[in-house]
Formats: C-alpha cells, structure tokens, sequence
C-alpha cells in the first residue's frame, strides 16, 4: 500500500468501500452508490489488487471484514476526517471569510455534555482564522430579538417561540427537572405522598423568558418569583424557599452534594430542543454557512 498512488480513481475506489462497510454489505450499498451488484464486485476486486490486501469475506455468513480490511476501514475513517477538516479550512480560504461573526448563547449550558461548542468553535476557528467572534450571552428571547434586528448573526437556545423569517436548526433536547433544595419542607417527604395540590401551595420559580408557560401544570396565578438566568434559579431552590426547573447537567452537582434532589421526574420533567436560529436572509453568509455546518457534523459525532 505505500507504493500506491492515490490518483483520483483510488479515492473514488476507497470511498466505494467505506460506504460498503457502513452499509453492511455489498447489496445494502448498491443504493447509495447507484452501481450493480457486478460493477461493485469489479470494482472491490480492483481495490483489493490495487492494496494487495484481501478486504472481506463474503458468503452464507454475510459480509464480513478481514483483520486486514477492518485496518483499512479504521485508518481511511481518519484520513477523511482530516480532508473533512481539510476542506472546511480550505472553504473558509476560498470564500476568504473575514470580518466578525456575532453569536448568542443562552447561559449555563458549558456542562452539558450534549453541547460541544468548544469543539464548534475549535474548529470554526482553524476554518476561518481571520474571522473574530463576538460571543453575547442572554435570555433566549433577548437572543431573538437580537437575531431579527440584526445584531447577532446567529443564537443557540431553547427558544420560548417560533419567529417567522428566521431559520432554525435542530441540535439536541436538554432534559429539565423540578427541583427542591435542603431546608424546604418537602425535600424530605417522599414523591409517592406529594402530588400537585401540595407543590402548588408552595412558592414557584418561573422564567421570564417562558412567560410562566412553565408553570402551566400547576395552575396558578402568578409565580412567587421569576428570574431570568439558570443561577437566578438555582439560588432561590438552594434558598430552601423554592421549587422550580433546571436542565440536569446543571443542577447535577447539587443533587450530588445533597442539596437538591428532582421533584416527581416522572411527572413535571421535560425535554427542551436546542436550535441554532439565524435570520434566513442571511443564509449565504459563508461565515454563518460554516459554523451551521460544523455543528450539525460535530453533534453526529460520539461524545468522548
């Protein structure tokens, strides 16, 4: 193999084979490659005498890699993740992106293992080195605002409502609990002899953001209290006072330390969508095209 030229038809050749691998089989791939089964068999023959490697097995038993072709498999996984990234950077060249992209964030979401923005913004960067960025952190519907008057390019949040003119983009659910700090009279009572009627009686935490939509379930007039970030919250729970939501990831450090626990999770959690949100006229931005692109690739990719 390390005699071999990688000319164009190589590449067309090995890019056949990972798609066999992926797909199971030479049949299961005949779809995505729009070849025949022959032509397929032709060209694996060709690959195989090309490496000098024999890549699978096939018969009764189905597909199945050698140890030779899962080799292969695994080190051309990585050689095309390197021309992925190749070819963001070299996009980012040709478009010569400069200037700066604005972003909103909505706040507290570093501890969530399901929002790799470090990675995101890691490999913007190494695209598009000559764009600054400009990071505002707000409530989601300040972060609306801000993309319609055209302030910020784009925000990631859970947003309280769809804006007509903007895009959106889905990237993950946040789970959400109900939570009671030590101190308050019900975190000790067990969820099986509370129910509703005895949260309601209690003072409530609502976002101003949600215009106490979150609190719907419970019926009441007005919350005891409302604020407009997840610290906000988690202070006034923490109060022994308060009941009201926060995402898991970030309520987990407390409930470890016995200072919080979920409130009836089978009963008052939800799940909140991230989206990434930009103005629809502005889709040809290159700089906005690439960072949507690189966090759509980056959430189908395992968290470590």
């Amino acid at each position: 193999m390390s005699r071999m030229q990688l000319e164009t038809v190589d590449l067309r050749l090995l890019r056949m084979f990972m798609t066999i691998v992926e797909a199971g089989g030479f049949t299961a791939a005949q779809g995505e490659l729009n070849l025949s089964l022959s032509t397929i068999s032709t060209h694996f023959a060709d690959l195989e005498g090309r490496l000098g490697v024999r890549l699978c097995r096939r018969g009764r038993s189905g597909f199945q890699l050698t140890a030779e072709g899962q080799a292969v498999y695994d080190e051309l996984r990585r050689v095309f993740d390197t021309l992925e990234r190749f070819g963001a950077r070299v996009r980012g060249l040709r478009d010569r992106m400069t200037g700066t992209l604005s972003i909103g964030l909505v706040d507290n979401t570093l501890t969530d293992p399901q929002a790799p923005l470090e990675r995101v913004f890691a490999r913007f960067s190494d695209a598009a080195p000559e764009v600054s960025l400009t990071i505002n952190t707000r409530p989601p519907n300040e972060l609306l605002r801000d993309v319609i008057a055209g302030q910020l390019h784009l925000a990631v949040a859970s947003f309280p409502r769809i804006v007509p003119g903007l895009s959106y983009q889905d990237l993950y659910q946040e789970t959400n609990h109900f939570y009671v700090g030590r101190g308050h009279p019900l975190f000790a009572v067990p969820d099986t002899a509370i129910d509703l009627d005895e949260v309601r009686r209690h003072w409530l935490v609502a976002r101003s953001y949600w215009g106490s939509r979150d609190l719907k379930i419970f019926a009441i007039s007005a919350p005891h209290a409302t604020v407009s970030d997840m610290e906000g919250a988690a202070r006034l729970i923490l109060s022994g006072r308060y009941l009201g939501y926060l995402p898991d990831h970030y309520a987990a450090p407390f409930v470890q330390a016995g200072r919080m626990r979920a409130l009836l999770p089978r009963q008052l959690s939800y799940q909140a969508p991230f989206q990434v949100a930009f103005h629809a006229d502005r889709t040809r931005s290159p700089a906005v095209e690439l960072f949507i692109t690189v966090v759509k690739e980056e959430l189908a990719r395992p968290t470590p």
